[in-house]
């Protein structure tokens, strides 16, 4: 009976280390890259105007991490830099983005409505300039700026605002994840953007171990968790190249082996685990899809394939809009990896589309 858990005990030393938005204490195998960004960021603790970042790679490997650690430093030495992130997946438009911006200067939210744009950036302007503040803007996941088509207006925005308003400083950190998809700046954001590009490669299978190692030592009681174990959770976190899988996995196998009363995790515990952890990514993305990407998902989930003219037939029953903003929507949806709309060179000037999905459509439906 040695080896059971009585009803009250846990595995968990600190549960809160499994949970995917915390931010560990030691960040490792990222050394390289926080020093990049501070070198860009030097300047601005002069008082001078910071140069632009471009953080890339795949999900999962630690970009908005990286850029909280720099953030969490510069609110503790640096006063006269102002640091805002902003999460695109929920902030897509300028007017919402510069609404966070406003919330972090000013104290307050403005209003959602009622306020035109111009009134937002000039209180923001005037805000630096009294104040002589530096503003360094995290665009994290700005991919979503891209598929709204904000992106340019925002950048532009930002990047010109001291022409309005002299010695406004204004830097911008963009956290672009690499979906395989090119995405291109407006020439006239491009000319001033001028961004130095920090590359996140995935991590390799032993940083993986090393990584999942640490946050177990911490997160579990001694001797929950084998070699063994760990190398099998390690193989399923690589050959997705997801570090979140990973973390989830720890979090899931400890809570299988906890419901057997056993002080150990097995690898049946974490066989068990995988099938949801391997979907962290899609839960995600889910997360944030508006009602009518909703509704145009659930449409492709209904049938085993699609063409884009028949979808988009039911799509306007349902929704009223164009085919305009159906086609917008199609496309995001295809660039976050929840479908596939391969072109079939057939229809109006080869431009008819199959549309599958590229998950199990039960996953799908449940998360809707």
């Amino acid at each position: 009976m040695k080896e059971m858990l009585s009803w009250d005990q846990t595995l968990f030393k600190d549960s809160e280390l499994f949970e995917l938005d915390h931010i560990p204490e030691h960040f490792l195998h990222r050394d390289g890259q926080l020093q990049a960004m501070m070198y860009s960021i030097r300047p601005a603790l002069g008082g001078g105007r910071p140069l632009n970042c471009l953080c890339i790679g795949a999900p999962g490997t630690g970009k908005t991490t990286a850029v909280i650690k720099i953030f969490e430093e510069i609110e503790k030495h640096a006063p006269q830099v102002v640091p805002v992130l902003v999460n695109c997946q929920v902030n897509s438009t300028r007017y919402a983005v510069f609404s966070q911006v406003f919330r972090k200067l000013i104290g307050y939210a403005p209003p959602t409505s009622g306020v035109s744009f111009k009134k937002i950036f000039n209180e923001i302007s005037r805000y630096l300039a009294e104040h002589e503040k530096v503003l360094i803007v995290a665009l994290d996941d700005m991919n979503y700026l891209f598929y709204e088509n904000e992106v340019n207006e925002v950048l532009y925005s930002l990047l010109r605002a001291h022409e309005t308003y002299p010695g406004v400083r204004v830097g911008i950190i963009a956290i672009l994840s690499d979906t395989g998809v090119p995405h291109l700046f407006d020439p006239k954001v491009e000319s001033v953007f001028l961004p130095e590009e920090i590359a996140f490669p995935r991590y390799s299978r032993d940083e993986i171990k090393d990584i999942l190692s640490n946050r177990a030592k911490l997160g579990f009681y001694p001797g929950v968790l084998d070699d063994i174990v760990l190398d099998r959770i390690t193989e399923h976190t690589s050959a997705l190249g997801d570090l979140r899988v990973g973390i989830d996995l720890l979090k899931r196998s400890g809570l299988n082996a906890e419901r057997r009363a056993s002080r150990m995790i097995s690898v049946e515990d974490v066989e068990s685990a995988f099938g949801k952890s391997r979907l962290v990514h899609l839960s995600y993305i889910m997360q944030s899809l508006k009602e009518d990407e909703k509704i145009l998902l659930r449409l492709v989930a209904d049938a085993a394939q699609s063409s884009s003219g028949e979808l988009y037939e039911k799509f306007h029953l349902k929704t009223n809009l164009a085919y305009t903003r159906f086609y917008e929507l199609l496309n995001k949806l295809h660039s976050v990896k929840l479908i596939d709309a391969d072109f079939t060179g057939k229809g109006s000037r080869g431009r008819s589309r199959v549309v599958t999905l590229r998950y199990n459509a039960d996953e799908i439906k449940m998360r809707l």
